[in-house]
């Protein structure tokens, strides 16, 4: 059976039942979740991930760490906050309703990680979710049973001037290694790696180790659009960041891991900036190799 890890939710007001999706402004590259938000005297909007796990968000007022906050629909504009009290520091928390059927739950107080889900009926909530991510399910399939160096993945030949080249196809599951200890940085069948961001808080983003799907979620908060402070391997911490090189289509610094084709082990370069979707490979393996519908093609 193929496994989901990256689940974005679609939810919706629990009183006046409209949609909360923003389509046109994501967060961890997926629609985000839009609700109104009061802290003191202070009023915004607040976009929030609707990958579950990720606690990204946007937001154009500045909230201060630890304090709750009155989260309100941006339709209705009935107050989301509930009696429910968070388990983990008691403030109340804030529930959405599942299109599945069922809520999402999560506290309102700022850094503070409670967050759950429930489903209706469990089973026609899973049901669907294979319906919504049958794309993605497939590509799971492709997954080897061995984690092996040199693991055969999905590749074709193209005419004319490519056709000496071999091409990895989108949706190719990539065995991703540390450059520098080389063990394996595929965990529960994600790329997890261990990342500083801005305010120096350590934690580790997951993301999709299948080529160009480039969902992800991450344990500590990342502002959309920037660069993290830095990026190293979870097995031997070190840096993997390289500063001589930058993203060729943002110029952000990029960082170096290795992945196994089918014949060698590679360079593959992904850009540093959260939400950039560039990668590519060093110009000794472009003579051989390329990596379909990649932006630096």
């Amino acid at each position: 059976m193929s496994t989901i890890n990256f689940i974005s939710l679609k939810v919706k007001c629990p009183v006046c039942s409209k949609s909360l999706m923003d389509n046109e402004n994501k967060v961890d590259n997926e629609p985000s979740i839009k609700l109104l938000i009061e802290s003191g005297e202070k009023k915004g909007t607040l976009r929030l991930s609707s990958v579950y796990g990720s606690f990204n968000y946007l937001t154009d007022i500045e909230v201060v760490d630890k304090d709750v906050v009155s989260f309100y629909c941006p339709f209705c504009h009935e107050e989301l906050n509930t009696t429910e009290l968070c388990k983990m520091c008691d403030a109340s928390m804030v529930s959405l309703n599942l299109d599945l059927g069922g809520k999402v739950s999560f506290c309102s107080r700022k850094g503070c990680q409670d967050h759950s889900v429930g489903f209706e009926d469990l089973s026609v909530a899973l049901k669907q979710l294979y319906q919504d991510y049958g794309e993605n399910a497939d590509i799971h399939k492709l997954k080897p049973t061995r984690d092996e160096f040199f693991t055969p993945i999905r590749t074709k030949q193209k005419s004319d001037a490519d056709d000496h080249k071999e091409i990895i196809e989108s949706g190719s599951f990539l065995h991703v290694y540390c450059p520098f200890c080389r063990k394996s940085l595929i965990t529960d069948d994600m790329l997890k790696l261990k990342i500083i961001n801005e305010r120096g808080e350590t934690g580790y983003i997951m993301s999709s180790p299948y080529l160009n799907v480039f969902t992800s979620k991450s344990t500590i908060y990342l502002p959309e659009e920037k660069e993290v402070k830095d990026i190293l391997c979870p097995n031997c911490d070190t840096s993997i960041k390289i500063p001589e090189r930058s993203c060729e289509k943002c110029g952000s610094t990029i960082a170096k891991v290795i992945v196994g084709a089918r014949t060698k082990m590679i360079d593959f370069y992904i850009c540093s900036r959260k939400g950039c979707t560039w990668h590519g490979l060093n110009e000794d393996d472009l003579e051989n190799i390329k990596l379909e519908d990649s932006l630096e093609w």
